[in-house]
């Protein structure tokens, strides 16, 4: 069958975004944890859109030379109309960490295009492109990408500069054409130009969920999917390696209403070390309570240059966070999970055994960090529900409202 799309999130986060903005217009949309088998495909063969999460967003130039023609070339097997490259929608990216303009140069490659179109804005989730340039909403402001409270101050990748196609040019030649989404109508007219585009700029594009948004309104799809309500529960675990004052607020929130929270130091973390942790999570549940495990909790507490001085030391402390919760959500059969950080969820969920997600329930309010179902062979974590949720993403009750329900 002819797919609308295919695509690739360069984290877990964003991957889950783009589910959730295709899903909840109707369009059967299902999400791999990595290239699947046949078998696992199978189930999904009359969906309309395929995607797989990935790592790109915290991964070399090297790295992605060695992995992301496979993953391109096997997205073309699927037969999509469009394959979408998804970076996150404030564009943090550099030369050397999670360069967008690296993968795009190996996107075009693959499928044999010049030139490649790239929608960045989003109004549904406060990002905005004007003239090229990108701003961003941040409780209840809008600035500048190169102002913007977090986005400036990144840990990994800090936006410095404004000008969407400048910044790429730090980081690539390929040629993109760029279209400015602000409002309603321009992201209505940006969707036309996708349907519109001429083969040779086909099917390969980059950009943010904002291109799921603008073919939704454009093909005028509602979010009218009916989706279940979503049950309190007992118990849930959450794991957060997110530095973002977001975050922190939504910590602090979570300890003002019943959770009980777990501070891990970030160095042990990132040394693989979960030992005294996990003791103390294993103690928390057995008593009924919910652990919500942190190694930060807002920018101050960033051991952002001890960090560095570890090999791969954000990526194992991701890691390390996943078995935590693969342990404990097997010990204490656990059905709800929350992941808080784009690459702690990119690094951590790989942990555990899960091959699909689909959506279970979209956050209207807080659009990007949909409630997902998990499939899997292991019926430890077939049916566990998993939310991730970038750093900056929710009100300060997101961990409260994913505990008591949803509807």
């Amino acid at each position: 069958m002819s797919r609308l799309i295919t695509y690739y999130g360069d984290d877990f986060t964003g991957s889950t975004d783009v589910m959730e903005a295709l899903a909840s217009h109707g369009v059967k949309t299902v999400l791999f944890t990595k290239v699947p088998s046949a078998a696992q495909l199978a189930p999904f063969k009359d969906y309309e859109a395929i995607g797989l999460a990935g790592t790109s967003r915290s991964q070399t130039p090297d790295w992605m030379d060695t992995h992301l023609p496979g993953v391109f070339a096997w997205l073309n097997t699927l037969d999509g109309r469009f394959c979408h490259y998804k970076v996150c929608s404030t564009f943090d990216s550099s030369p050397k960490v999670g360069s967008i303009g690296r993968a795009t140069e190996i996107g075009l490659k693959v499928f044999n295009q010049q030139r490649a179109a790239l929608v960045v804005g989003a109004p549904q989730l406060k990002r905005y492109t004007f003239a090229g340039h990108l701003f961003a909403g941040y409780q209840g402001k809008t600035y500048r990408i190169d102002r913007h409270p977090v986005m400036s101050v990144h840990p990994v990748t800090p936006m410095d500069e404004t000008d969407v196609l400048r910044h790429l040019a730090r980081q690539t030649a390929a040629q993109v054409d760029l279209l400015d989404v602000h409002d309603a109508a321009t992201q209505k007219a940006a969707g036309e130009a996708l349907l519109n585009l001429k083969p040779d700029s086909l099917p390969f594009m980059v950009g943010s969920s904002g291109v799921e948004y603008a073919l939704m309104s454009a093909m005028s799809k509602k979010r009218d999917a009916h989706f279940a309500a979503v049950a309190a529960v007992a118990q849930m675990l959450v794991i957060s390696g997110s530095v973002s004052p977001t975050t922190e607020r939504q910590i602090k929130f979570a300890a003002e209403n019943g959770f009980s929270v777990l501070p891990a130091d970030a160095l042990s973390l990132a040394k693989g070390d979960a030992s005294s942790i996990l003791t103390q999570a294993r103690t928390l549940m057995s008593e009924g309570k919910s652990p919500l495990i942190y190694s930060a909790s807002g920018p101050s507490s960033d051991q952002g240059e001890a960090l560095k001085a570890i090999p791969k030391g954000r990526e194992t402390l991701s890691k390390t966070l996943g078995s935590i919760a693969r342990k404990l959500i097997s010990e204490f059969k656990l059905k709800r999970l929350v992941i808080a950080g784009g690459d702690t969820s990119s690094h951590a969920l790989g942990e555990l055994d899960i091959y699909a997600l689909t959506t279970r329930f979209p956050l209207v309010e807080t659009p990007g960090s949909p409630l997902c179902l998990a499939r899997s062979a292991s019926p430890d974590f077939d049916g566990l529900e998993v939310a991730m949720k970038g750093g900056q993403v929710g009100g300060d009750d997101y961990f409260v409202r994913l505990k008591n329900g949803l509807n």
